[in-house]
């Protein structure tokens, strides 16, 4: 398969982006290219998460809106220009990185961009994030491509609660992707949660019972304050980790670890059990002081923090500068100086960030 590059004239047809206090500086032939990535605060950026496309295939409420309107093509970084920051990435230190969307198995050629990525020099893990929609027919090429673990959203166990939570998903089409995950011997495999009070909260228990007797993993998320949602008041739904885990305990003795995965996820352990259950918590217990990640959103944007605008236009570069790998890496070490302490996350309206989840990389 031949790859086009990128398309002519495409410069004048990009968007302005926001790139807060970034410095544009050009002087490639004098300035240094970084080592290793470390921010301002002195943390290590070692993890990459990847958006390879804004589309998807569900519509969940906490994500985007029902009739969310999607990135025209050509500003969509391409295959190659994605291997291409992977790669930068890599040589900067970067060990681990995750491919998102949307949903990524929706992208065209995914199966190849993986392949390529999974052989780079210094890449430890190659972990991919899915909605679980396209996983009985490709999981089993995932793994052979070289991915090592896979997160799979999983809301709820409840077939109409399943369609309302996501708007387009099929439970039971998920549900086989999980098992088909299961047979193609993934390193490990984890469930996703996002629990909205009054949603699904009340599933918390049976949700842990399915990930203990599927021998997976599973992750409770606090709802992440991006993009304006139709469909519910965040305020109104918010759920906390410390009332999941108050939930839990009629059920399960749960055992603090410092079991880690590279992420923000704080890890229990059930005693006589293999399943592990993560809590991410943006609202009621921050990770930032370790945060070790950045994200590039499937048009190019390098996000220094998910609640933050702080960016660069990688896109911008990769475009300007064909081929020049110097560059390219300058411009991620350049910025590692915009990289802030923290997020600020509020549930309330006003402080929403205007991008949607599957703008940002799931």
């Amino acid at each position: 398969m031949v790859f086009a590059g990128p398309p002519t004239g495409a410069l004048t047809r990009m968007l302005a982006e926001f790139e807060s206090l970034a410095m544009d500086n050009r002087e490639t032939t004098t300035a240094s290219v970084p080592q290793i990535l470390q921010d301002r605060f002195g943390r290590h950026v070692t993890y990459l998460r990847m958006s390879v496309t804004d589309r998807c295939d569900f519509r969940c409420v906490y994500c985007m809106t029902e009739s969310m309107r999607f990135l025209p093509r050509a500003q969509v970084l391409t295959l190659e220009e994605l291997w291409q920051v992977a790669k930068a990435f890599t040589e900067l230190g970067v060990t681990k990185i995750r491919l998102t969307g949307g949903e990524p198995l929706v992208r065209r050629n995914i199966l190849w961009l993986l392949r390529e990525i999974a052989v780079l020099p210094g890449l430890g893990e190659l972990v991919i994030t899915t909605n679980g929609s396209q996983l009985e027919s490709m999981a089993q090429d995932l793994r052979t491509a070289g991915v090592k673990r896979v997160n799979i959203s999983l809301d709820s166990l409840r077939r109409d609660r399943f369609r309302r939570l996501t708007r387009k998903g099929d439970l039971a089409q998920v549900l086989r992707g999980i098992e088909a995950a299961l047979v193609a011997g993934f390193e490990r495999v984890k469930l996703n949660s996002v629990i909205l009070k009054d949603r699904n909260h009340d599933e918390v228990l049976d949700l842990v019972q399915f990930a203990v007797e599927s021998g997976v993993d599973i992750s409770f998320i606090e709802e992440m304050p991006l993009g304006l949602v139709d469909e519910h008041d965040r305020l109104v739904t918010y759920y906390s980790s410390d009332q999941i885990r108050q939930d839990l305990a009629q059920r399960f003795d749960l055992l603090p670890t410092t079991e880690s995965t590279g992420g923000p996820a704080r890890y229990y352990r059930i005693p006589g059990i293999t399943t592990r259950v993560g809590f991410i918590s943006p609202h009621s217990h921050n990770f930032c002081s370790s945060c070790n990640r950045v994200r590039l959103t499937a048009e190019g944007r390098l996000l220094l923090c998910l609640g933050q605008e702080h960016s660069r236009d990688l896109r911008r570069e990769l475009r300007a500068y064909p081929g020049d790998e110097a560059h390219l890496k300058q411009c991620i070490g350049e910025a590692m100086a915009i990289k802030p302490q923290g997020h600020e996350f509020d549930l309330s309206e006003q402080s929403v960030l205007f991008r949607h989840m599957n703008m940002t990389g799931g």
